[in-house]
């Protein structure tokens, strides 16, 4: 019963740690990105044409 609360008490502190890492990640500006959205539209169609020329080969 023991090994349990220490196996619980283990992985509740590695996920508080990935929730402090996201979080940091987060507050940092590591997600932010203004550069994509703003060109996506112009390669939108340049996809779609690959994916159906893959298609019909």
């Amino acid at each position: 019963m023991q090994v349990i609360i220490v196996l619980i008490a283990a992985s509740l502190l590695v996920a508080l740690g990935f929730l402090a890492a996201y979080l940091w990640a987060v507050k940092s500006g590591q997600y932010d990105d203004k550069y994509t959205p703003s060109i996506r539209i112009l390669f939108d169609e340049n996809k779609k044409a690959k994916d159906t020329g893959k298609k019909s080969s």
